[in-house]
């Protein structure tokens, strides 16, 4: 299964002086945390999704041997994935740039639990609640609040089986979306 490293956004809520995608955790820029962590894990294949929005990643991610880069128009982020997804063979692993804690394991836990079809990928809000990380998007399910990853499997558009995996791995509640989440990261690390 090939891997898409999502890192064309803007960043604008985490006010940082560089792009999102290149902003330091632990003194490396989450884009490579997030390909390395990939790079190291079961997937075969790891591209860097990558927009006019973030120039300096694009630039970024075409110095490094690991990573192929899919260019898109920037239109937001199921428009560059629906791009992105057309220069891939599906099931593809995606994953947000924005996930400094993602390591190998915490990939390869995600790949043993999806056996079909696309997989969402949810932590318990409570979690995120727990660890002091910001919560953007949540959603209920069976009465309990959960909140997307920014780790999916997407199949194939004519595969119509939807599963849902979650964990209570901090690894994957950890999305960098404010400076707050920034110096949770760095804690956690």
């Amino acid at each position: 299964m090939d891997a898409l490293v999502m890192c064309g956004g803007r960043g604008t809520r985490l006010d940082a002086p560089t792009e999102k995608p290149l902003f330091e955790v632990g003194g490396r820029p989450m884009v490579a945390r997030v390909a390395d962590a990939l790079a190291e894990s079961a997937v075969e294949t790891v591209h860097a999704v990558v927009s006019p929005h973030a120039p300096e990643t694009r630039e970024f991610v075409a110095q490094r041997d690991s990573l192929s880069a899919i260019e898109t128009p920037g239109e937001g982020y199921v428009a560059d994935l629906q791009i992105a997804l057309e220069a891939v063979e599906p099931p593809v692993l995606t994953a947000a740039a924005d996930l400094p804690l993602l390591d190998a394991d915490a990939v390869n836990a995600v790949l043993r639990s999806h056996s079909e079809g696309s997989l969402t990928v949810c932590v318990p809000a409570a979690l995120k609640r727990a660890l002091g990380a910001s919560i953007d998007t949540t959603f209920e399910r069976e009465g309990r609040e959960l909140a997307p990853t920014g780790v999916n499997v997407v199949a194939d558009p004519d595969t119509e089986t939807e599963t849902m995996y979650e964990t209570y791995d901090a690894r994957l509640a950890v999305n960098v979306n404010r400076l707050s989440d920034a110096d949770l990261a760095e804690e956690l690390l």
